[in-house]
């Protein structure tokens, strides 16, 4: 059976795309022609501008395109959703709001003390792992995944501990800026250690967990997240079998295989960058150390 069945609204969302777009042309205003009203501001740069557009594209694509209706039916398309929402949108948003921005942003007390605080790496670390592993846990994602109220709350607050989780090793703010390349880069492996547990919990079940994924009442409850319920009423459907050939075991199965690899994806993709900036610095003192040596003698 086709997801098409359950209507445009359900598939592509328009009034998200629409809040989407707001929200980049409020992001040009502010950063291109109104920037001059703030002080110590500087002009957007390219690559600032390409950041930001990919994570409001990327969002769209998880929350608001058929894939977002696909993560309600097969479980392997949720653990997508949400490696790209918590391992990838995070890191173009941070790179993409401009540093004068972020500075104007923490002139406000109680951004700046939220951030000062939730941003310490120890916490950062613990916070997000912590609570994505909880999501994980069969009667919680049950009970989430059939309220819209607690899906939209754990969901948004996963995101910011997400932007904090990040923040530490991607932020170019020179107060936030605090680990060194090898702290960064043991910040990074631990990530990679404490999230294995979910996965791992999801790879070798021998069961299905999920009551939300294989319970025909409480599998409807969750696409009326997503789905209208006048739509749901006068679809004669009665479970994600439908959808798929795959067993829910092999769908689970799989999604706890794809997280983990786009999160060692993106992981060892950020760890590359932070070893090589911490080499090219440590190659920049030596050969200014090398430098001095000469001018003395």
């Amino acid at each position: 059976m086709f997801i098409s069945i359950f209507g445009f609204r359900a598939l592509w969302s328009p009034f998200f795309i629409v809040y989407l777009i707001c929200i980049i042309v409020m992001y040009f205003l502010i950063t291109v022609k109104f920037r001059r009203k703030f002080k110590h501001s500087k002009p957007l740069t390219k690559q600032e501008a390409f950041s930001f557009i990919t994570s409001i594209i990327l969002l769209y694509i998880m929350k608001g395109s058929p894939l977002d209706l696909l993560s309600h039916i097969m479980f392997y398309m949720h653990m997508v959703q949400m490696a790209v929402l918590y391992l990838v949108i995070p890191i173009f948003l941070i790179k993409g709001i401009p540093g004068w921005l972020w500075e104007l942003l923490f002139k406000n007390k109680f951004v700046s003390f939220v951030f000062t605080i939730f941003t310490k790496p120890l916490l950062a670390l613990l916070l997000f792992n912590v609570i994505f592993s909880f999501y994980h846990i069969p009667m919680i994602l049950d009970r989430v995944k059939s309220d819209l109220f607690l899906h939209g709350s754990y969901n948004s607050l996963l995101f910011l501990l997400a932007i904090f989780m990040w923040w530490p090793i991607i932020t170019e703010i020179k107060k936030y800026d605090t680990l060194s390349g090898p702290l960064k880069i043991g910040y990074i492996f631990a990530n990679g250690v404490l999230i294995t547990p979910a996965c791992a919990l999801i790879i070798f079940a021998s069961e299905p967990l999920y009551t939300t994924y294989s319970d025909p009442s409480a599998w409807l409850n969750m696409l009326a997240l997503c789905v209208p319920t006048s739509t749901l009423s006068s679809l004669n459907i009665s479970g994600p079998e439908l959808f798929s050939s795959m067993s829910l075991l092999h769908d689970q199965q799989l999604g706890g295989v794809l997280m983990k690899v786009i999160q060692e994806i993106v992981y060892g993709f950020i760890l590359a960058k932070i070893f090589y900036k911490w080499y090219q610095l440590e190659a920049g003192e030596g050969a200014d150390k090398i430098l001095e040596r000469k001018i003395v003698e």
